[in-house]
């Protein structure tokens, strides 16, 4: 294929495994159109995503290697990208400007941080299952996404940060409205943009006033020992991806590995019995269900030829999370079945290399405590529609479902 004849990818994601293997179909780097017109490149499949990941001529920097970042103002229905590019943040940069953010960043989540949290993840998840209880007495259907999968890592993330109860509900609908990609429109991008000012700047105001012992007030007053600091655009975009990646991934990772389980009763068996670990569990959720399916942008530094295939310097690429976790030249032809024994513990799905994911140990830790205590509390959890009726949330970015219905006691 040529860069003139793009495929247009599906803005709501309707069937993000069925689409990977139709590009995978057409080759290994494949030209795409995202919502609202904007080219790139995707890989298809393991190890060719792998590769550029790990590839010093790819950046994650518009404003130093897209050659369309001077355009983005002439083109109305590409401001929904702005929300991924445009912004200041780890993710968002390259060289020593991506290792100086992180190097400020780090420190708030180490090791001992994430397990000193481990009490406080117990014990929400103790609290929601004792309102499950109550909302599922009478025998009727309880979404167990909107009860269970969302309110623990929702809640845990505003405590890390110390997000005020009265910001809560605008913090979701800002990251909700971040991952729904269905909505090219100026005027999606534009509510996008106020919230991220609205609801991030009051935090951080709110924290300045009233400091505590959380992230948000480290991130304020954090310094290396040059002295160097998080600058105001930094911190309001540094939050917005340590919250929003720190919250959303763990609802869908939680969700999904619900939903997988509950689909393939035998696997569940598996792990009830002890045959299979939670941790196989999660591994094989996070390869086939990824909760970020597609992460928009990199860019290449200089023309890049990859199996045959050369991506012009200046062009953007997006990182295919789902498509290398369902390739079956690298797990086989079952790559596109749930299988817990299959040992997808080098899954891409918290990243690799200097962009890894600095927040996985705890989005693990959220699932490894809350799934085995959800399946404990309930054995005869059901879903109570159709596998097929459920609805993937409107997004080619977010990899998750819309609700999962479900019977606590069948």
């Amino acid at each position: 294929m040529t860069a003139s004849t793009r495929v247009a990818i599906d803005p709501f994601g309707a069937d993000i495994i069925a689409e990977s293997a139709r590009l995978r179909a057409l080759g290994p780097v494949v030209p795409v159109e995202l919502p609202g017109g904007i080219p790139a490149w995707a890989p298809t499949g393991y190890d060719t995503l792998k590769a550029l990941i790990l590839d010093p001529r790819v950046s994650k920097d518009p404003r130093k290697h897209w050659s369309l970042w001077p355009e983005v103002g002439e083109h109305p229905a590409w401001g929904w990208i702005l929300g991924w590019v445009g912004v200041v943040n780890m993710l968002s940069t390259y060289g020593p400007d991506h290792t100086r953010l992180r190097k400020l960043v780090a420190p708030s989540f180490t090791a001992r941080r994430t397990e000193a949290m481990r009490t406080r993840v117990e014990k929400i998840t103790a609290e929601l299952l004792e309102q499950l209880d109550t909302a599922g007495a009478s025998g009727g259907v309880v979404d167990v996404r909107a009860a269970f999968a969302h309110p623990l890592p929702m809640q845990l993330i505003c405590e890390l940060f110390g997000v005020p109860d009265e910001l809560r509900p605008d913090t979701g609908t800002l990251i909700a409205a971040i991952m729904d990609t269905s909505d090219p429109s100026p005027e999606h991008a534009a509510f996008v943009q106020q919230q991220i000012g609205a609801v991030l700047g009051a935090l951080i105001a709110h924290k300045r006033e009233l400091p505590g012992d959380d992230m948000t007030t480290e991130l304020i007053r954090v310094r290396d020992e040059d002295g160097d600091r998080l600058s105001d655009e930094e911190l309001l975009y540094t939050l917005l991806l340590v919250i929003g990646a720190g919250f959303e991934t763990t609802v869908n990772l939680i969700g999904n590995a619900v939903v997988a389980l509950l689909r393939h009763p035998d696997q569940l068996a598996a792990v009830r019995s002890g045959e299979r670990g939670w941790d196989a569990v999660i591994d094989e959720v996070l390869r086939i269900h990824p909760s970020i399916a597609t992460l928009p942008l990199r860019f290449a530094v200089d023309d890049i030829t990859i199996e045959g295939v050369t991506i012009p310097a200046g062009d953007a690429i997006v990182t295919t999370y789902a498509a290398a976790g369902s390739d079956p030249a690298h797990y086989g032809e079952s790559a596109t079945v749930f299988d817990t024994a299959r040992g997808a513990d080098d899954h891409l799905a918290f990243g690799i290399g200097v962009h890894r994911c600095i927040g996985a140990p705890l989005a693990r830790m959220e699932a490894l405590t809350a799934l085995p205590a959800l399946f404990e509390r309930y054995p005869d959890l059901r879903l109570a529609q159709q596998a097929d009726e459920l609805k993937q949330v409107p997004s080619f970015i977010a990899y998750g479902w819309q609700e999962i219905p479900v019977r606590l006691h069948g």
